[in-house]
């Protein structure tokens, strides 16, 4: 199965331009393709999982990636999928935001002369003087058209700031760009992304001729890929130091069972022949299938040795075993401690099981808060400092673990 074809069957085209030169360029390692990234955080999420994958898949068949960063165009923000206008960001916060997944980056996609490049927006936009890029570009675009792209609409009702408006042109000046001065003939993105990615597709075509050729590409499930990203309690990012490397196997081991194949088939490695023969799992052996996507994401991310303390710590516990060595643990310093205790709600949100005191006691209330195996009879209940000293054992529900210790 030649590569095209197998992003189809792992399920990750959904809409596409030109579809038989498409085809024949990846297929022929021709793609000089970029994916765009917004710096709003200093950590990739799993929401990014499903664009590294196709950049590491499509750097193995020999197409070039380009990361493009959004320096510039977040100092805008994207209105798609949001109802509400983001925060504006410094310079120096998007600096560090973009060095920051670069480093994660590495993990998936080579680097380097005729490899993977790195590049952000801010480079150029915002050298651009905003009357000549409004009559560079302002002319291609209807706004008619714009107001029917779904990324506007569903912000229509709740009021969408000029601000926001000049997100597309600017989203489409970065592949109008990118094709004249490194090449790039290709654009992928989540199906939130479509109308601007047709923009950059239209713009090129219109300031460079019909014969100028240009590729758009969505994948099936980018903006469910960033629902992805949320728990409950905040965002699984792929920092080990946001989210452990035992909370990020966990996370993937506790997908629901109609997502596991499908995820297995989107982010993992493995040949879709040994995929296709899980197909008829069920029952434990979805427990298995759970297991293997936790254990082959962890290792793209984390690295084999941390997959294999995950998976060693995760079965120790789901059998009732004490092993907790691999635990995350937070150390708890004495200056928390009151008359030297600490009351539950407090230490839940110490060890980020909640993210307020309001919904610990949530959680305790509904009897789904442990500590040592026992269950918190209340909200007022306290762990000493002995208790500490031992190491607390604290479960959220059945699958959640944290260890607090005595710093």
């Amino acid at each position: 199965m030649k590569l095209y074809d197998e992003l189809v069957a792992r399920g990750l085209i959904a809409q596409v331009t030109n579809e038989d030169e498409i085809r024949e360029m990846i297929d022929n390692g021709k793609a000089i393709f970029y994916i765009g990234f917004d710096p709003t955080a200093d950590s990739l999420h799993v929401g990014h999982f499903m664009a590294l994958c196709l950049m590491k898949r499509l750097q193995m068949a020999g197409n070039r990636p380009i990361a493009l960063i959004g320096g510039g165009t977040a100092m805008i923000g994207d209105p798609s999928g949001r109802t509400d206008m983001r925060s504006m960001m410094t310079q120096e916060t998007i600096q560090h935001n973009c060095d920051c997944f670069k480093k994660q980056m590495e993990r998936f996609i080579e680097f380097g002369e005729g490899k993977a490049q790195m590049v952000n927006n801010g480079d150029w936009l915002l050298k651009l003087n905003y009357v000549d890029f409004i009559r560079e570009v302002g002319g291609c675009f209807s706004v008619n058209n714009m107001l029917r792209a779904e990324c506007f609409k569903q912000r229509m009702e709740k009021g969408l700031s000029f601000l926001e408006f000049n997100y597309m042109p600017m989203q489409s000046y970065d592949f109008y760009y990118l094709f004249k001065e490194y090449g790039c003939n290709m654009q992928f993105g989540g199906n939130d992304q479509w109308s601007n990615m047709l923009g950059g597709t239209e713009l090129i075509r219109k300031k460079l001729g019909k014969d100028a050729h240009a590729m758009t590409i969505t994948l099936l499930l980018n903006s469910e890929g960033k629902k992805m990203g949320k728990t409950a309690s905040g965002a699984v990012w792929l920092d080990p130091n946001k989210t452990s490397p035992f909370d990020f196997y966990q996370y993937w081991r506790n997908v629901a069972d109609e997502d596991v194949l499908k995820c297995i088939r989107m982010l993992t490695f493995l040949p879709m022949e040994e995929i296709d023969a899980m197909a008829d799992w069920k029952d434990a052996q979805l427990n298995t299938a759970k297991e293997i996507l936790a254990f082959e994401l962890t290792k793209l991310v984390h690295g084999e040795e941390e997959a294999v303390k995950a998976q060693t710590a995760a079965k120790a516990l789901f059998v009732g075993g004490s092993d907790d060595a691999n635990m995350p643990t937070t150390e708890i310093g004495a200056d928390r401690l009151v008359d030297g205790n600490i009351g539950i709600l407090n230490l839940m949100v110490a060890c980020g099981l909640a993210p307020s005191n309001k919904q610990a006691r949530q959680l305790v209330e509904q009897g789904g808060v442990f500590v040592n195996d026992e269950k918190v009879p209340a909200a007022t209940f306290l762990i000493s400092r002995e208790m500490l000293e031992s190491g607390v054992k604290i479960r959220k529900g059945k699958k959640v673990f944290h260890k607090a210790i005595l710093a």
